[in-house]
């Protein structure tokens, strides 16, 4: 494998390095490898990974990533469920096979109320893009300029194959964290988020099949894993499920449901296995979270939670609502819910099991709770 340090091609610590960076993936690209930080903080801006290119983090290693959103070029992209031209993620690939990022070093996304965290959702700008969809308009049209749209994600491979994430700590992201959209064969692996801002989900496969989230440890501001599969409209349009994966041996701090299905289920999810998992809290809400509604629609099945233990929750263990964030039930797509199995729970603190929300449109279908395989109760 051949390594290039990002050093020999003119970086610096403590200044702005994104051309250094660039250089260094492009002859990587030419011959497969690795893009090497060393030890020390190095600033930069958004890095676009080629196909068998490793961004590795050695020890000591920080890439603190720039915040002024005119350093973000515009790429395609999805934002809460729905696809747009707007700011590139801070680590981007697209349609690019086997990339990682590795190694014990941080990165940094620089986020804070001073910055990305200030305006969370741009009102005139989210009202256009809705117009946008239900205009049907098609998504190379829509383009959202340089300081205009939406917060970037921090690691985004779009329609890629073989990624692999693994080892890194991750802070201070401007949105969601792990981003895998429309991509397949995904290895997350020993990988720290500590990322406690606004809509700061841990890892999101979105519409994405064949995942593996292991080994991981999660502390943020939103959701800790949320599972995707497109917005309403849009979401049926492309019209992808997520699928096949497995989630294991991974802890879980602070957050609002540790591992969550949806609310963005518009394209399906099906297939999720979660195993030997540990809610430490105490600042988590639940284990196990499903979240749709009327507008959204698709199907959630065949999932599974099992072998884990609960120290402190601060709401329902398991909780499943159909009409999350609708509460009239008005819309036309009623989501499918069935196939839930939760075993081998242990819970020590939390205030209830399980709390299901559902609609006579939108019941729970084979929903089961049962004790732990070697005979201990379950609460």
């Amino acid at each position: 494998m051949t390594d290039h340090l990002i050093t020999t091609f003119g970086a610096r610590t403590d200044s702005d390095c994104s051309a250094a960076i660039d250089l260094a993936v492009r002859a990587c690209e030419l011959t497969g490898g690795r893009v090497v930080v060393p030890a020390g903080t190095f600033l930069t801006g958004p890095i676009r990974l080629s196909s068998n290119v490793e961004l590795h983090l050695t020890a000591g290693a920080t890439l603190r990533f720039l915040t002024d959103s005119s350093s973000y070029p515009i790429v395609r992209t999805r934002w809460q469920g729905i696809e747009l031209l707007s700011h590139s993620p801070l680590i981007y690939a697209y349609d690019e096979v086997n990339i990682a990022v590795t190694g014990p070093g941080t990165l940094d996304g620089g986020a804070s109320m001073d910055n990305w965290w200030r305006d969370t959702k741009p009102v005139a700008d989210w009202t256009r893009l809705l117009q946008l969809v239900a205009a049907d308009i098609p998504v190379g049209e829509r383009r959202f300029e340089p300081g205009h749209g939406f917060r970037p994600s921090f690691i985004q491979p779009y329609r890629c194959r073989r990624v692999r994430i693994e080892d890194v700590r991750i802070i201070n992201a401007p949105m969601w964290v792990v981003h895998p959209v429309l991509s397949s064969d995904i290895v997350v692996r020993g990988i720290t988020v500590d990322s406690r801002g606004p809509n700061n989900d841990g890892c999101n496969p979105d519409s994405c099949r064949d995942v593996v989230i292991s080994g991981c440890s999660f502390d943020t501001g939103d959701d800790c894993i949320a599972i995707k599969s497109g917005r309403d409209a849009d979401g049926r349009r492309v019209a992808v499920p997520c699928e096949n994966i497995v989630i294991e041996n991974c802890r879980f701090g602070t957050g609002h449901g540790a591992v969550t299905i949806g609310s963005e289920t518009s394209g399906g999810i099906r297939n999720v296995l979660a195993r030997d998992l540990h809610f430490t809290g105490p600042n988590l809400d639940h284990a196990l979270r499903l979240k749709t509604n009327s507008h959204r629609g698709g199907h959630i099945e065949h999932i599974a939670l099992r072998d884990s233990r609960a120290d402190s929750l601060t709401a329902a263990a398991v909780f499943i609502n159909t009409h999350h964030a609708d509460p009239d039930v008005t819309g036309p797509h009623h989501p499918t819910i069935r196939d839930i199995s939760i075993s081998g729970l242990h819970i020590r603190d939390a205030p209830s099991t399980l709390e299901v929300r559902d609609t006579p449109q939108s019941p729970v279908h084979n929903l089961a709770l049962t004790a732990a395989h070697d005979g201990a109760e379950g609460n």
